[in-house]
């Protein structure tokens, strides 16, 4: 998972691109990236946190009214420099681009752009192959005139090349600017529109948080297979171009997004408020006595609120966040997680003492951060320690933009849950159920009928990752776990 921004305004359009950067912040902290343009480039992108990268002493050459931003979580290629999004090639007119997603036929894609289109791709990040893909379909319609109709055409020949999901943003320079998502429109896209002088502004962004920060209102969902494109005189163009089942990802209701933002039209709050209730449901079924309900910062709060609620039980925030620690999930290297799990909690003794305790967490992936959080809170003097997850288990790679490629990464692979109750030290595991998780999210919005729940049950939307797909990732992963070890030792 990855934010992404893109403002054509009527000023200076940095402190746009900053605060819509820094409202997607969790959504990667690897590192960021801003192209703007005022006739010319300008770039500054580098590792770490946005507010580290974009200094009062590197921002002043970032000049102009139109700007594409990006905070990166890494899948495709390692934490290099040279792979922080966006990324720019001068042909034809000279076109920036950042995306969310991941691109399962990067390999590919990369050698036949070389060998056919004679394009060398510089780095491992699979925004240069769509990047390169788009600008080769739209150089082989030989225009000088760029028209909606040539951008469309464009961005279906991405459709029809690149595999996996991606959503979009990119500017054609004096053209215009472009977003679009994949056609299953796995990941979210948003934009909206700004009164400001006589012209409105327009910004698209990966959540409609960073849109409210920034001042946007009107906003509406790129639809999964859509185009849409801000031409040089502000006329907005849309089309759908490809037609297949829309199909979110479910994780970006139980992890990714801010509990303020709307994904596809479904608030996370709310989403999570009923993914506690149903939870709550769950619990009751196991007929376990339980003293008090505490939630693992910051995502599960909402939820573990509700099943404190449904469940008539005391709610204590007895583990104490350090907001200055990074999101453990997002970390790359296992090592560094389990490290920081004791560095970003601090328990409240006094609140589990002697208690059963239920903590509730939005997921267990590897189970290692669920270990040390159950530790801590044995530590404490915890009679019983039960652990609730508002998700179902993950048990299956996503090769669509989250960093679990590897089968042997799950807890919960191959498991019961008793073993998994083990494996992390609770006393009991329980689990949301698969479609309780739809259930949370279609009360929010009946009208999504199918949905990216590949971690959970193996099935990709997409109809092409196939076994041999699902090996050759795996063993990236591990090439860039090792390459990690070796860097921290």
């Amino acid at each position: 998972m990855c934010g992404v921004i893109g403002v054509v305004g009527n000023s200076e359009v940095f402190k746009d691109l900053y605060q819509g950067l820094l409202a997607v912040q969790h959504r990667g902290q690897d590192s960021a990236g801003i192209i703007t343009y005022d006739g010319r480039f300008h770039t500054k992108k580098g590792n770490g946190l946005v507010h580290d990268i974009f200094t009062p002493e590197n921002v002043q050459r970032l000049r102009g009214r139109i700007g594409i931003g990006h905070t990166r979580y890494p899948t495709i290629g390692g934490g290099r420099g040279e792979d922080a999004q966006p990324f720019q090639v001068n042909s034809p007119f000279g076109i920036i681009m950042a995306h969310n997603g991941n691109v399962i036929n990067f390999k590919e894609l990369k050698k036949e752009l070389f060998e056919k289109y004679h394009r060398l791709l510089d780095s491992d990040n699979d925004v240069e192959v769509i990047l390169n893909v788009f600008a080769e379909e739209l150089a082989a319609q030989r225009t000088r005139d760029l028209r909606p109709g040539h951008v469309f055409k464009a961005v279906d020949g991405v459709f029809k090349k690149v595999k996996g999901s991606f959503s979009v943003v990119a500017y054609i320079a004096e053209q215009g600017l472009v977003a679009f998502r994949d056609p299953y429109g796995i990941k979210p896209l948003v934009f909206g529109l700004r009164p400001d002088g006589l012209q409105p502004s327009y910004a698209f962004a990966s959540e409609s948080v960073a849109l409210n920060i920034m001042g946007f209102s009107q906003i509406k969902n790129v639809a999964a297979g859509e185009a849409v494109f801000l031409d040089r005189d502000r006329s907005l163009h849309r089309k759908k171009i490809a037609h297949c089942p829309h199909s979110p990802c479910l994780f970006e209701w139980v992890y990714f997004a801010r509990p303020d933002s709307f994904i596809d039209n479904v608030n996370v709050y709310l989403c999570r408020l009923e993914l506690g209730r149903l939870l709550a449901e769950e619990i009751r079924k196991e007929k376990i006595k339980i003293d008090v309900v505490v939630p693992v910062p910051d995502s599960a709060r909402d939820a573990a609120i509700e099943i404190a609620r449904a469940l008539n039980l005391p709610y204590r925030e007895a583990l104490v966040k350090n907001r200055y620690i990074g999101r453990t999930f997002i970390m790359p290297a296992d090592e560094k997680r389990k490290t920081s799990v004791r560095q970003k909690l601090n328990p409240i003794a006094s609140e589990f003492r002697g208690k059963n305790v239920l903590l509730v967490d939005d997921s267990i992936v590897r189970g290692n951060t669920s270990r040390a959080i159950v530790e801590l809170v044995r530590e404490c003097g915890a009679e019983k320690v039960y652990f609730a997850a508002y998700s179902p288990p993950l048990r299956y790679p996503c090769v669509y933009g989250i960093d679990m490629q590897t089968r042997t990464e799950f807890v919960a692979r191959n498991a019961d849950f008793d073993q998994i109750a083990r494996k992390i030290g609770a006393d009991k595991v329980i689990y949301q159920t698969l479609d309780n998780l739809k259930k949370a999210v279609r009360a929010g919005n009946p009208k999504i009928s199918h949905f990216c729940g590949a971690c959970f049950d193996g099935i990709y939307p997409t109809g092409d990752v196939t076994a041999d797909i699902l090996k050759e990732i795996e063993a990236e992963r591990k090439t860039a776990h090792d390459a990690q070890l070796e860097l921290n030792i």
